[in-house]
């Protein structure tokens, strides 16, 4: 749990992160300012569920491994 707060605590103010590919960019370029960051915002918290989820797997894996 504390890794886990700590990697958002880390992550959370970095809100000027490039997750757009190359298609995407050449899209938010072409909206402007303001759409371009909310599409890069959406983007970010499309990503973060399966990695959130991957983590937790593997911290679950982790645990019962460490418990053998």
């Amino acid at each position: 749990m504390f890794f886990i707060l700590t990697v958002l605590a880390l992550l959370l103010p970095c809100s000027e992160l490039l997750a757009q590919c190359s298609l995407c960019t050449k899209t938010a370029q072409q909206l402007g300012e303001g759409p371009a960051k909310g599409l890069n915002n959406g983007i970010l918290m499309l990503a973060f569920t399966p990695l959130a989820l991957m983590a937790f797997l593997g911290y679950r894996w982790w645990r019962s491994q460490k418990a053998q």
